[in-house]
């Protein structure tokens, strides 16, 4: 298999980071995805897609069958992979299970190093800000996806980070629908905040309220415009 060196030693020295190709060809098809380049109900062709990416067939294949088993490409017999649609039951579960993640996450964090977690969180939150503040839709989406990878990852249990990875992309499936259609920024802005001051101060009831407010008010936001 074609491996790809991403990282580089410190002073000449210690193990290398390599990923095949086809995980590199995953993550691109997945940005792909969340980004609406290809879109929901799409078909994947195979040879325009090798092209598009310079990879031989093989790495694309696997990297499909990749999205396959993740849920975000269905395999229809004799026709050929789709990307997945998203209906109004699909988006309640998709936070449903959003939430029993972050809320383990959080419970993790709040019995770990808070202190951590919090500065990691208090950055991707002005992350969100900025955005905010510049009046940039996509970035703000941007931003928002990467607080709330952050706060899995603070969790400091890689499982939890490789079940919400899937869950946020199927989550910026959903949010294509909602362009133009936002609620006001500052909303989101006051709600991570909250959430983050929540953790900060170990209130663990706060935290869980907080979060169960935040996706609940998604879910009814998300089905509402759909």
């Amino acid at each position: 298999m074609v491996t790809v060196d991403t990282g580089q030693a410190v002073g000449g020295l210690g193990p290398l980071t390599r990923r095949s190709t086809a995980e590199i060809v995953a993550e691109q098809l997945r940005t792909a995805i969340t980004r609406g380049e290809l879109p929901p109900g799409g078909q994947l062709g195979e040879i325009d897609l090798a092209s598009r990416l310079g990879v031989s067939r093989g790495p694309l294949r696997e990297a499909m069958q990749r999205l396959v088993q993740e849920g975000l490409l269905r395999s229809e017999p004799h026709r050929g992979l789709f990307v997945i649609d998203l209906d109004d039951a699909d988006v309640r579960d998709i936070y449903r299970a959003r939430f029993a993640i972050e809320r383990a996450a959080c419970e993790l964090i709040l019995g770990g190093d808070r202190v951590e977690a919090v500065a990691r969180l208090r950055k991707a939150h002005a992350g969100m800000a900025a955005a905010s503040a510049a009046g940039d839709a996509d970035a703000l989406v941007d931003a928002d996806h990467f607080f709330h990878q952050t706060l899995v990852s603070a969790s400091g249990s890689p499982r939890l980070e490789r079940m919400a990875e899937t869950l946020l992309v199927e989550t910026r499936m959903c949010l294509l629908a909602l362009q133009g259609t936002t609620r006001h920024s500052g909303d989101t802005i006051d709600e991570h905040r909250g959430l983050v001051d929540a953790i900060e101060a170990g209130d663990a009831a706060l935290v869980l309220s907080s979060l169960e407010a935040h996706m609940a008010e998604a879910v009814e936001r998300l089905t509402r415009h759909r």
